[in-house]
């Protein structure tokens, strides 16, 4: 893939592990005090384990005491359990020739419509993995967990669920003189919409900002698993006017993000919040007058404020563009309704260190495409404080370890996420959720999906979640989740068209009661085991619709089945 000049000893500490052809490559009230400052992001490299794990206090570098210090480095482990942990296991669904969850991520598109060269939709059709990849090596699809589930109160897993493990990460971080890493913090993010004001902007002033977006069918569904949320958050100079004072700007920073968004969607002109043209000195709506409550922007070459000399790059964040994506437990109120719980899953973080142009990531996209057809295994260089996709973003991850308290991601743990961040046809410029953000105003805000319409793919006419109903034979890629099943289709394998329309996405995607607590109770035994690189999907019963081995007597989808799709949405 890309190449890096190193000794192989040092290429093997780094974490490159395949040895054989390898190419380079909202929530529930809990409150808990955190520290203030973001800080600061350093590129030296990664530091050691954290001794002082058994002291009850500890003082981070503000003089504030850390409560229940522990390591956040993981145990780290050269040998791979799986090479091709970049293969996701819904990739190993069995479509029997009709059911096609493959399109969502396997796509190709117009050359030159998006920086996106991946051109990757044969993958809907076949399973074109490399030999190793043919073994599916995700053993805990198939784990019986009944027996683990049921001894499991739901008074003991809503208990768990509830508490906030994401504050204490982020005092240890802080408290960890080894770590020169970012510390991806937003005070009280725990407390899920409570962290942001009506506009979605963080109420501790770090900059961070949540947008409302509709979830990718379909793994990241509740009644799949898990609640999630995203947070945007751009370079200073985008923050900042050069009018007046020349300090940050809340208009100048909408205006901006209205920018970057309008280059993902295409379009002319989008709403805003209203914001004040005279005191930024720029005319936004393009009528030739400054004006106050302005709530319109018209699409420029340029962005505005500080970031005035940088150009709006077609589908492209800027450089220093940063992400953090909390994957939570699926929490559930006193009323049953479905929230998003304290809990973190998972705290995903990523920074676009590089930005490469159009030209250069086709490039890059077509190295990816030949070393694939050359069946060679993917490989990256794992660095603790963040592990460059050799696409211009370094990605981060913490997870659960056995006692529920989020640490860093081992090697084989992160590259499993780097199958989805780096070359897979429907992403634009390695992400997913920004693109399916409500557009506009009425975007800015955290994640809501309550009286969300089902708006449709920009490449369909007709409501996304109803087309995936009818091309995937399921609410989920395996096509087991009986609720659904119940819920939204006949006897006869038929979508409830009528009653699919009249639901909000709210209504379509989320659990029972029940469903919520079981699936919590199943993905805590995971972290249990911490056997992540056997999968870490909730699966209530073992997965019988998913190949443990492809063969050539695997189906092929035949060339009708295959559909078009773009992760972006209609919502007028």
């Amino acid at each position: 893939m890309k190449y890096i000049t190193l000794m192989i000893f040092a290429l093997l500490i780094a974490g490159c592990f395949n040895d054989e052809n390898s190419s380079g490559q909202s929530g529930i009230t809990l409150i808990t005090d955190m520290p203030e400052d973001m800080a600061p992001v350093d590129d030296s490299g990664p530091g050691d384990v954290n001794e002082d794990t058994d002291s009850e206090v500890s003082e981070n570098p503000s003089g504030k005491p850390v409560a229940t210090p522990y390591s956040i480095f993981p145990e780290q482990n050269f040998s791979a359990t799986n090479k091709e942990a970049v293969i996701p296991p819904q990739c190993y669904t069995k479509h029997e020739g009709k059911h096609n969850p493959c399109m969502i991520c396997h796509q190709n598109y117009t050359y030159k419509s998006r920086p996106n060269y991946m051109f990757d939709a044969g993958l809907q059709s076949a399973y074109e993995f490399s030999d190793y990849g043919f073994t599916n090596r995700w053993d805990n699809l198939f784990e019986d967990r009944t027996e683990r589930i049921a001894v499991q109160s739901d008074e003991e897993i809503l208990d768990y669920i509830n508490q906030d493990n994401y504050s204490p990460l982020i005092e240890n971080l802080k408290a960890t003189p080894e770590w020169s890493g970012p510390v991806p913090e937003i005070e009280n993010l725990h407390l899920a919409a409570e962290a942001f004001d009506a506009n979605g902007f963080a109420k501790d002033g770090s900059h961070w900002v949540a947008f409302n977006y509709k979830p990718l069918p379909s793994t990241f569904w509740p009644t799949n698993g898990s609640t999630d949320d995203v947070m945007i958050r751009l370079p200073a100079e985008f923050r900042e006017t050069e009018c007046g004072s020349g300090e940050y700007s809340r208009d100048v920073y909408l205006v901006n993000l209205s920018l970057l968004e309008m280059s993902f969607q295409e379009l002319t002109s989008i709403s805003i919040p209203p914001v004040d043209e005279t005191a930024i000195c720029v005319d936004v709506n393009g009528d030739g007058v400054l004006t106050a409550d302005v709530t319109e922007v018209k699409a420029r070459e340029n962005y505005v404020g500080k970031a005035a000399s940088e150009k709006v790059e077609h589908m492209l964040y800027p450089q220093g563009t940063e992400f953090i994506h909390s994957v939570r437990y699926v929490g559930v109120a006193e009323n049953d309704e479905i929230v998003v719980p304290p809990r973190m899953k998972e705290l995903r973080y990523m920074v676009k260190t590089n930005f490469y142009p159009d030209s250069w990531l086709e490039s890059a996209y077509g190295n990816e495409q030949q070393e694939k057809i050359d069946g060679l295994l993917p490989k990256y260089v794992y660095r603790e404080e963040g592990s460059s996709n050799e696409f211009g973003w370094e990605l981060l991850g913490f997870i659960e370890d056995n006692q529920g308290r989020l640490r860093l991601q081992d090697r084989e743990e992160t590259q499993f996420c780097m199958g989805c961040h780096t070359t897979v046809g429907s992403t634009i410029d390695q992400t997913f959720a920004f693109a399916r953000k409500v557009t506009g105003a009425d975007g800015w805000g955290y994640i809501d999906t309550r009286g969300m319409k089902d708006a449709p793919s920009k490449a369909w006419a007709d409501n996304e979640i109803l087309e995936y109903f009818k091309t995937v034979g399921g609410g989920d890629e395996f096509r087991q989740n009986e609720e659904m099943l119940q819920k939204w289709f006949n006897s006869d394998g038929s979508v409830k068209e009528e009653a699919v329309r009249a639901a909000d996405v709210y209504t379509l995607i989320t659990p029972t009661r029940d469903r919520a607590l079981a699936l919590n109770k199943a993905y805590r035994t995971i972290v249990e085991d911490q056997d992540f690189h056997y999968g870490r999907d909730a699966n209530l019963k073992p997965a019988v619709n998913v190949y443990r081995e492809i063969d050539e007597s695997s189906p092929v989808l035949p060339d009708e089945k295959t559909r078009a799709y773009d992760i972006r949405l209609s919502w007028d």
